[in-house]
């Protein structure tokens, strides 16, 4: 999905480097990460929620002193056509867009969405849920809510795990995560924790329920405004644009993950769900561009239609 090349990114939602919190704890609501985790637990049979995130250390160069934005980072993320040719512009302008719709779908309801920032960094950096990099993947932190991602991951996702290299496969990733932000503002992502494994666990729902919530965004992503011109942030999406993100669905899939790392498949030990129910719930919320849909708790099985 491509941006208009006129609207304008919002650099001030994004900041390079650490977020906060001490080392330890861990990361909840992981979506599109911990993959590298989960085929090193699914290997050696190892519980994934006892793996701790460790802490480590920030990235001098991203932070100045005091935990301050750098106020030339990202001075190259400007407008929809840098978004168009810089992975990390792209990532900047699909947190616009997907926190430009959730505030706007919010504000007919009781709720407010609550601005929640993305740690855009390189290599590692701290977050309040432990230590943020390539081994843990892009997730969100409730503990500081704040997304965290490593642009660097986008060519794990496509050389290790066979989704494409499409800018919907990408945006995907970051559409999910606020998934898990909006669950969160929601009350709803704490019964991952108690739930944590299993095909139809707690922990599944709620991934596939951030699925579905990207596939809603993804309706409407290209009626969603820049605030500073009045254009939407995205062009309309192409065909090719959806099989794009289904690509990146079903490569995180906990089935295609299993089989890869160990040849078979043991549903027992599902933290994320099935390579097809992520492509199902996707498309249930980008079929219906509605959030009431998106409501995997109030389904007998999250496999069936």
């Amino acid at each position: 999905m491509s941006f208009n090349d006129n609207v304008t990114l919002d650099t001030s939602q994004v900041r390079s480097g650490g977020g906060g919190g001490g080392p330890g704890g861990m990361v909840v609501g992981g979506g599109i990460g911990g993959l590298i985790l989960l085929v090193l637990a699914m290997v050696f049979g190892i519980d994934p929620s006892s793996i701790p995130t460790g802490g480590g250390q920030l990235d001098p160069g991203q932070v100045q002193s005091g935990g301050q934005q750098d106020p030339n980072a990202f001075s190259e993320c400007r407008t929809g056509a840098d978004a168009n040719r810089n992975v990390e512009c792209r990532v900047i302008g699909t947190v616009n867009s997907v926190q430009a719709f959730w505030d706007g779908e919010l504000s007919r309801s009781k709720y407010r969405w609550e601005q929640t920032p993305t740690v855009l960094y390189s290599g590692q950096t701290q977050s309040a849920c432990g230590t943020a990099s390539n081994q843990v993947g892009p997730f969100y932190c409730p503990l500081d809510k704040t997304v965290y991602i490593d642009a660097s991951f986008f060519d794990l996702l496509t050389s290790r795990f066979g989704a494409d290299d499409g800018a919907l496969a990408q945006e995907y990733v970051v559409a999910h995560e606020y998934g898990h932000a909006l669950q969160d503002q929601l009350g709803l992502l704490g019964r991952a924790q108690q739930d944590p494994q299993g095909a139809e666990s707690g922990a599944v729902r709620i991934e596939l329920m951030a699925d579905c919530l990207a596939g809603v965004w993804a309706q409407h992503a290209s009626q969603v405004p820049d605030e500073d011109t009045g254009t939407p942030f995205l062009e309309p999406l192409t065909r090719q644009d959806i099989d794009s993100a289904l690509s990146a669905a079903s490569a995180v899939g906990d089935d295609r993950i299993q089989e890869a790392a160990t040849g078979r498949v043991n549903p027992e030990s599902w933290t994320h769900g099935s390579s097809k129910a992520r492509q199902q719930w996707f498309m249930r919320g980008f079929d219906s561009g509605d959030l009431d849909r998106c409501d995997t708790f109030a389904v007998d099985s999250v496999y069936r239609g």
